[in-house]
């Protein structure tokens, strides 16, 4: 296989100025999360104006089982980034190749075996997220659709990860922008002319994840990325798929358990009433589009300072995650301030019922601060990651998650009856744990490497 890269991308990840390549990088990361968003923010929209609460309440429901799997898919490709990063900065192009090839026999396996199993399980899962019983036939419908497009789904973020892994970024962000316009156009077909509610939505999806792999392997086909592929890279290696699991099946659990707490905060909303559940619901996609920053920032710094690494620039990682660092703390802060003030009408603009949009302004109010306190540990957690360790990331979240979301949410759930502010305090404060777990973990790193340096 030959990787054929040009080299001022290449000199602008491992050279010259970190944050105009910190920039560079995260950009069009950026823009493919915003867009990758907004097919869950399409179909709570459109869904929104052709049909009631109960369809509302399915997609965000469904939304939220989609999104768990989507983001454990992402963490498990980060291993996949960092080798391919590591090897490409330390110019190693067989090495690369061989991530490659396993990367891509390592999901094709998961991504079926994963189909199978969540469609037999679709009803206790429906069950289990104690969705309102008006809203679960759609519910069903929904992941049901959705669950026969895993093998897509996969697709879409493997070859993004590979990509990424070389240094380029922006091929990912032009292959889910066109399968971003093919969902709100199928989504506007399905929902509003078929009449077809929440299995319209999961079909579009679906139906426009499928055009955004075929519109990436049309273009590998092409030659247009200098990717190619022999047998024996897709041949198993034991070292090289324990690599590629020691990052990321950490990250990929972490994410679990992250979705997993999430899921259980909607739960104690979903007990609460339809309109506490479609409040959630809706407050949780807005969130999703205000933490593209933190989400970009974290898998940029994964991918640069997995190339820094692998060229033996250490420093120049420390400085790329220190960008990142202030980059996200500021914009967090800022967007937190501005929710305070405009969230009432931000929850508006999916739903037309009072009570939601009280309800959902409450629970912004809370939530929102989370996104300055998550920017900082996701940017520690992509560090980590470029060192292959990972498993630093799963326990500060699985801390956090354990003594913090998951119990003060339940707390909030139950003596705070009127208001949902309380619960969306309960995931600000357990990223403010896991910001704290980083710092001493990077202080620790720091200090080791030093001792190290100086023998």
């Amino acid at each position: 296989m030959k990787i054929q890269r040009e080299k001022t991308m290449e000199n602008n990840i491992t050279s010259g100025s970190v944050w105009k390549a910190l920039l560079y990088f995260a950009l069009p990361y950026l823009l493919s999360y915003f867009l990758q968003t907004l097919y869950g923010m399409a179909d709570l929209f459109i869904i929104g104006q052709f049909n009631g609460v109960e369809s509302t309440t399915a997609v965000s429901i469904g939304g939220q089982v989609m999104h768990m799997l989507t983001v454990m898919i992402v963490g498990l490709a980060m291993g996949s980034t960092v080798m391919i990063g590591r090897a490409v900065g330390a110019k190693k192009p067989e090495q690369a190749s061989a991530a490659i090839g396993n990367t891509v026999t390592l999901f094709m396996v998961v991504s079926l075996a994963s189909m199978v199993i969540l469609l037999f399980a679709v009803r206790p899962i429906v069950a289990v997220m104690s969705t309102p019983e008006e809203a679960v036939p759609g519910t069903i419908a929904y992941l049901t659709v959705c669950f026969i497009g895993i093998p897509f789904i996969t697709a879409y973020n493997i070859i993004s990860s590979i990509f990424r892994g070389m240094g380029d970024s922006k091929s990912p962000m032009y292959f889910i922008a066109v399968a971003c316009v093919a969902n709100i156009a199928l989504d506007y077909l399905f929902i509003g002319v078929f009449r077809l509610g929440a299995t319209g939505a999961a079909l579009g999806t679906t139906l426009a994840q499928t055009i955004s792999v075929a519109v990436s392997l049309f273009v590998i086909l092409r030659g247009k990325t200098g990717l190619s592929l022999s047998r024996k890279d897709l041949k198993p290696r034991r070292e090289i798929m324990g690599n590629l699991l020691k990052v990321g099946l950490p990250v990929a659990l972490q994410d679990g358990f992250i979705q997993i707490s999430f899921i259980v905060i909607t739960i104690f909303a979903n007990r609460r009433g339809l309109n506490d559940a479609a409040a959630v619901g809706i407050v949780e996609k807005i969130i999703g589009i205000l933490f593209l920053v933190p989400s970009s920032m974290l898998s940029s710094v994964s991918a640069l300072c997995a190339q820094n690494i692998g060229a033996g620039k250490h420093d120049r990682a420390r400085t790329t995650l220190r960008y990142a660092v202030l980059l996200c703390a500021s914009f967090g802060i800022a967007i937190a301030t501005a929710m305070q003030f405009i969230a009432g009408p931000t929850v508006g603009l999916f739903t037309d019922n009072a009570d939601a949009i009280r309800l959902g302004s409450q629970y912004m109010h809370g939530y929102v601060w989370d996104c300055a306190l998550a920017g900082i540990h996701f940017c520690f957690s992509g560090y980590f990651c470029a060192y292959g360790r990972s498993s630093i990331s799963f326990f500060h979240n699985a801390v956090s998650i354990v003594c913090m979301r998951i119990p003060l949410a339940w707390l909030a759930s139950s003596h705070f009856a009127e208001t949902l502010f309380p619960m969306g305090l309960a995931s600000t404060a357990g990223s403010g744990l896991s910001a704290v777990i980083c710092i001493l973990f990077y202080l620790h790193m720091r200090r080791a490497q030093q001792v190290q340096h100086a023998k």
